[in-house]
């Protein structure tokens, strides 16, 4: 059982930057994939950034171009690079893990993954 801890969110004002880690504990995979989601008040589980152990990323278009995730394999920890954040990013974050990668391209969705961070608190302010 791999379980998952995130930290680095916090209130920023629109146009600055903030970096969520997400560490992993427990159990090791040779292969898996790691996500990044978030969820504003009133709206649905959002993915947005997805990286897998052969270093393949994706990202949703809403995060494209402002956003970097990226996994140190040594830490067992996941990034997420914010640049340029804007008060639409305000939302809390969760990151995701799911064993193994996928050989075809599949939607950022939350049904893909079984284990779940607590989440952490993003706020941007304009």
């Amino acid at each position: 059982e791999v379980q998952l801890v995130e930290s680095g969110g916090g209130s920023v004002q629109a146009g600055g930057s903030l970096r969520l880690s997400c560490a992993a504990s427990g159990s090791s995979y040779s292969a898996y994939t790691m996500a990044w989601f978030r969820q504003a008040p009133g709206k649905e589980r959002e993915g947005i950034a997805r990286i897998d152990t052969n270093g393949r990323t994706t990202y949703s278009e809403s995060v494209k171009g402002r956003f970097t995730i990226s996994i140190d394999n040594a830490k067992a920890t996941l990034y997420l690079q914010m640049n340029s954040l804007k008060p639409e990013d305000t939302a809390m974050y969760y990151c995701a893990l799911e064993p193994g990668i996928w050989v075809v391209d599949v939607p950022l969705s939350s049904a893909l993954y079984n284990t779940w961070g607590q989440g952490t608190q993003v706020t941007v302010s304009s």
